[in-house]
């Protein structure tokens, strides 16, 4: 162990967040799939001549899925950070760049 040296943080590029395209696409291809489900339950529940139960599971998925769908659609990567409202505070001591004046 040498000593006088701490221990630093090695950040590895797996920890990066995907960006924002690929999580983009990615919901956009979720959305896609669950709508893709909404409207074969929408054709089987209308279409194909089934017992009632069967013909209101279908109608219910037709129904709710828009709704878990776009949910899912809008909600951010799931390893992206819970936005935060707190501004770091300003260092008062220092001159504003737009401030500063030649020779001083």
């Amino acid at each position: 162990m040498k000593w006088g040296r701490r221990k630093q943080d090695v950040h590895q590029v797996t920890d990066a967040r995907p960006s924002l395209s690929a999580d983009i696409h990615s919901r956009e291809i979720r959305y896609l799939i669950k709508m893709g489900i909404r409207t074969i339950c929408l054709i089987l529940a209308v279409v194909v001549p089934l017992p009632w139960p069967y013909r209101l599971l279908f109608i219910a998925g037709a129904v709710f899925l828009p709704y878990i769908a776009v949910i899912g659609a809008n909600e951010r990567g799931r390893d992206a950070p819970p936005p935060t409202f707190q501004t770091p505070g300003a260092n008062q001591t220092e001159i504003p760049m737009h401030r500063r004046e030649i020779g001083s």
